[in-house]
């Protein structure tokens, strides 16, 4: 049995793995390689139309080297805590990345995102979209669909109760001054 997938690489019948047509070209080539390199965005970023946002930039060194080399976008991530779970939060990290490219590139953050508060806060430090993972989960999990969709009605109205709160209407006017870091 053979798994086609366009975006993937793709399963064969003796459980070996081929390169898919996307890829070709990019030897090794998986969503996360572990081999990637400044010119492996490069050779990607020469070989597709399609935007390039890259996932799990965690220093203004690297959002800075993304940018120079064509991305599209950052995403900001700790991939769920599987990988970098012990090293600073994402939220932390946001306003170094965004000075880094200069609003040249939007910054994207997931991680950590478990109240509208913890959306706003990533939207003050600079993030143009937060990303939620575990809770849209655990209302799947528990209700399917209802689920998931009750757990972004609650998302949405703290992050609407937490916006009056602090006297802004509109996402645009959500900004670092409505922010206080310990220390």
């Amino acid at each position: 049995m053979s798994v086609d997938v366009k975006y993937r690489t793709r399963a064969t019948a003796t459980g070996g793995r081929r390169e898919s047509l996307m890829f070709r070209g990019l030897s090794g080539t998986r969503f996360n390689p572990t081999n990637a390199t400044w010119d492996w965005v490069d050779r990607l970023k020469k070989m597709t139309s399609m935007k390039v946002v890259l996932k799990g930039v965690e220093t203004a060194e690297d959002a800075r080297l993304a940018r120079e080399h064509g991305a599209d976008g950052i995403l900001i991530s700790n991939h769920g805590g599987r990988a970098a779970e012990t090293l600073r939060p994402t939220i932390d990290i946001v306003p170094e990345v965004v000075d880094a490219v200069n609003n040249q590139i939007p910054v994207l953050v997931d991680g950590g995102v478990r109240r509208g508060s913890d959306a706003f806060k990533a939207l003050a430090s600079g993030a143009r979209a937060v990303g939620i993972g575990r809770p849209y989960t655990w209302g799947l999990a528990s209700y399917g669909q209802e689920g998931v969709e009750r757990v972004l009605e609650i998302l949405n109205a703290e992050l609407t109760m937490t916006m009056r709160q602090c006297g802004t209407p509109t996402l645009a006017q959500i900004t670092r001054a409505h922010l206080r870091r310990a220390g």
